[in-house]
């Protein structure tokens, strides 16, 4: 299984949908709640390439994106692969 890394902030509508769909499809991952965590939230802007907003999802360490460009893989028939990969 892939490595699956979702950042996150309390109260999300996003991050609880990003979620549900990884849940959805079984898929195990790491949530780093960033709600109160400066830190956190810095490492996931580098890692971001820039972006500031929850959550930034990164599979096997690459970049994602948010909930959108997570729906916007599984309804192109991609995140299965993705998530089986090693």
């Amino acid at each position: 299984m892939a490595k699956i890394e979702i950042y996150t902030k309390a109260f999300c509508g996003y991050c609880a949908r990003a979620k549900a769909l990884l849940d959805r499809k079984g898929a195990a991952y790491r949530e780093i709640d960033v709600t109160m965590d400066r830190a956190g939230f810095d490492a996931m802007v580098a890692r971001a390439g820039g972006g500031r907003t929850v959550p930034q999802i990164f599979i096997d360490d690459r970049p994602i994106g948010g909930s959108d460009a997570l729906a916007a893989i599984e309804a192109k028939g991609e995140l299965d692969a993705l998530l089986k990969a090693d």
